[in-house]
């Protein structure tokens, strides 16, 4: 098994140029970042979400930026990392209730798309372009999970 140390160091590798990306169908959930269960489940829902979408087609999200903006906007969306409530603890949500959801998808999917070198530099773009599709794609729910 590989410790925290360990992951950081293959992720300083990483930035350095000197290890490539790979993906691997584990899922870390670090116990000192998770705040509660409740972020526990969403951090879950979210690797979730990026495994079915791994499954269910063939999606290159290293290498295609359009793939990882497609399925951090799923999975953003359907985690509830960006329900409303969320958002004012955080204390980003003050005013413009309406449309926050969408707001908060975008912003936090551009953000995990510019973790990844290949896609940096127009994250913003990428989740642009791919944000009506994939912000209405609720696979594999029948529809939104807040709106149950």
């Amino acid at each position: 098994n590989e410790t925290q140390k360990d992951i950081d160091a293959l992720l300083a590798k990483q930035r350095d140029g000197g290890a490539k990306l790979k993906l691997v169908p584990e899922i870390y959930l670090c116990q000192q970042h998770l705040r509660n269960e409740t972020h526990a489940q969403e951090a879950m829902v979210h690797e979730l979400i990026h495994a079915v979408d791994m499954c269910r087609t063939k999606m290159d999200p290293i290498k295609n930026c359009i793939h990882l903006a497609c399925t951090e906007i799923r999975a953003e969306n359907l985690s509830g990392e960006c329900h409303w409530l969320r958002e004012v603890q955080n204390g980003r949500l003050m005013t413009d209730i309406v449309g926050h959801g969408a707001k908060c998808v975008k912003r936090r999917a551009a953000l995990s798309v510019k973790a990844n070198p290949n896609c940096a530099n127009k994250a913003d773009e990428y989740v642009d372009a791919a944000f009506a599709t994939c912000y209405k794609d609720t696979f594999p729910f029948d529809r939104h999970p807040n709106l149950r």
